[in-house]
């Protein structure tokens, strides 16, 4: 099998191996494969080499039908539109990139969202094809992300996460816990559930384990330190439910709230907000923060 495209501002292409058929020509095949996508759309992606054989060549709205051919194909969302909320890059060097991502905007493609990403908009920003997320966090968390700058020493700071050599420590506003003696520790079993995009906890043993603290207490809120020991999806989110306090606006748990497509109006109140690990190739104790703040200072549109 021959190599596959370089990725553009972060997004790998799609694979398709032509199946059986009678298709005159590739563009047919797609066009029948893939009704959402207009005609035109294909032509308009082809005549900027967005469309390719596995050779590497452009494929052109001529280009014969053959069974089993692979084509690669980059997904593209029209109109897709800007997300206003700038990230800050907190730190670089030869190995490392530090960002510190706003709310609303996803880490790397996905859905909807193509272009408009911290990755992408990292790639388009340094001139870095190589960058690389070591770590992810949710499109409604903001806060530190951790990318690779070198694919030669990425396997290295990637097993920081694989092996759990790495302390991450997230900020979050919820409801008071009176009930509940700090700090404490969650473990629980969390899976998929209903809808796709909601997880839950579930008998058995625990795959998922949250140490919570106290750091301020409110009125209505208070303010939470939260480190996870593991790093299941929604963790965070699924722990503080069902302790009784969701997170601020919190459109998942405990129950899906619809948000309008452009509504930036009330931010998860969750913060990935520290970092620290002892580097694996200097060997030096290595500590990020993020200079966001829940709350107090909600994201600021862009210009």
């Amino acid at each position: 099998m021959r190599n596959r495209p370089p990725s553009i501002d972060g997004l790998a292409a799609s694979t398709l191996q032509l199946p059986p058929g009678a298709w005159p020509t590739v563009l047919d095949c797609l066009c029948e494969r893939f009704p959402a996508i207009p005609r035109a759309q294909w032509l308009e992606r082809m005549a900027r080499g967005r469309v390719l054989d596995d050779a590497g060549r452009w494929v052109m709205p001529e280009t014969p039908y053959r069974v089993g051919l692979e084509i690669h194909y980059y997904r593209e969302v029209a109109d897709e539109p800007r997300i206003p909320f700038d990230e800050v890059v907190l730190h670089v060097d030869d190995d490392l990139l530090v960002a510190d991502k706003p709310h609303f905007l996803p880490v790397a493609p996905a859905g909807a969202h193509v272009h408009e990403t911290l990755l992408g908009r990292l790639i388009r920003r340094t001139g870095n094809a190589a960058l690389a997320p070591l770590h992810r966090i949710d499109r409604e968390t903001a806060g530190l992300v951790l990318f690779s700058t070198n694919p030669d020493s990425r396997a290295r700071y990637q097993a920081l996460f694989r092996e759990r050599r790495i302390r991450k420590q997230y900020e979050a506003i919820a409801p008071p816990l009176p009930g509940v003696e700090f700090p404490c520790m969650r473990a629980s079993r969390i899976e998929r559930g209903k809808p796709f995009f909601r997880m839950r906890e579930v008998d058995g043993p625990a795959n998922s384990e949250t140490h919570i603290d106290v750091i301020a207490r409110g009125d209505d809120h208070w303010r939470y330190a939260l480190t996870p020991v593991t790093g299941r999806k929604h963790q965070l989110r699924v722990h503080m439910a069902a302790l009784g306090a969701p997170i601020a606006n919190d459109p998942v748990y405990p129950s899906v709230r619809h948000r309008e497509a452009g509504d930036y109006s009330a931010p998860l109140q969750l913060l990935a907000k520290r970092l620290s690990f002892v580097d694996p190739i200097s060997g030096a104790e290595r500590s990020f923060s993020s200079e966001l703040e829940l709350e107090t200072a909600r994201p600021t549109l862009s210009r």
